[in-house]
């Protein structure tokens, strides 16, 4: 088998598909979330902490020197990157508890019943004969 065949075979497994669309989805949701905590809720919550701006907040380690910018430690970016990470873990919290909610639904329901087996071969003759004696 050829490196491109099995390479071929690999990616078109439905495990590999479904981690792709998962990934996707994923990179998706969590801008959502980084522009929902960025736009929506630091504004306000800087606003009222007296007027703070998140971004803004560093410890500055060394200024700026000729054309060598300043050396900071971020700290307001990494709250921020903090409270999305938060609400990412939630929202995967929440969705993996509602799967494995329905997956526990779906495994208490009662299985239906087999079907009845159907009679030997043996027993099938042995009924015909009956029925005929009978007649």
């Amino acid at each position: 088998m050829s490196f491109a065949s099995e390479f071929k075979q690999f990616a078109m497994k439905g495990n590999v598909v479904d981690m792709a669309v998962g990934i996707i989805i994923g990179a998706a949701f969590g801008k959502i979330v980084a522009s929902f905590v960025g736009d929506v809720l630091m504004p306000p919550l800087g606003l009222a902490l007296g007027g703070v701006n998140f971004i803004d907040l560093a410890f500055v380690l060394k200024e700026a020197q000729g054309d060598a910018p300043a050396v900071v430690l971020a700290w307001g970016k990494f709250i921020q990157t903090v409270i999305d990470f938060i609400i990412i873990a939630f929202a995967v919290f929440v969705g993996v508890k509602a799967m494995n909610s329905m997956k526990r639904k779906e495994e208490a329901a009662p299985a239906p019943p087999p079907a009845p087996a159907e009679p030997p071969k043996q027993e099938v003759l042995l009924a015909e004969i009956r029925d005929l004696l009978k007649k």
